[in-house]
């Protein structure tokens, strides 16, 4: 009974820290632990803590690698600025309305025209129009 409980408590502290809000992904320790419960469910726990480790190395590699490319592109775009790379790739997002570990906005664009239609070109006002 002791150690279903133990098990238990285990893997809701595993779980909600996986799934809480978080800058950066958990890594080796928080996926491990995480692959470890699960594993042991399939009588496979070292197995699992091996996956799960394998797992936060890499999404936490791919999170780094991207946030490294917004940055350059923040540099790009302000010359000058001063900050470590996960600070200008916040900043990034904040202005483009991206989500971390995503380079491309989830809204549709601005332009009013919906997926899939082309836009249709606005006249010219010539020099006698009047526009209210």
């Amino acid at each position: 009974m002791r150690r279903l409980i133990t098990l238990s408590v285990l893997a809701a502290l595993a779980g909600t820290t996986v799934t809480a809000a978080q800058a950066e992904p958990g890594g080796c320790l928080k996926y491990g632990a995480v692959g470890a419960v699960g594993g042991h469910v399939a009588n496979h726990g070292v197995l699992g803590a091996v996956g799960g480790c394998i797992t936060g190395m890499y999404r936490r590699h791919v999170y780094r690698k991207e946030a490294k490319q917004k940055a350059a592109l923040y540099d790009q775009e302000h010359p000058g600025a001063k900050g470590t790379y996960a600070q200008k790739a916040t900043a990034y997002d904040v202005e483009h309305s991206t989500q971390p570990g995503k380079m491309n906005p989830d809204a549709a664009p601005q332009t009013g025209a919906q997926p899939g239609q082309t836009q249709q070109a606005q006249p010219v006002p010539q020099q006698g129009d009047a526009h209210f």
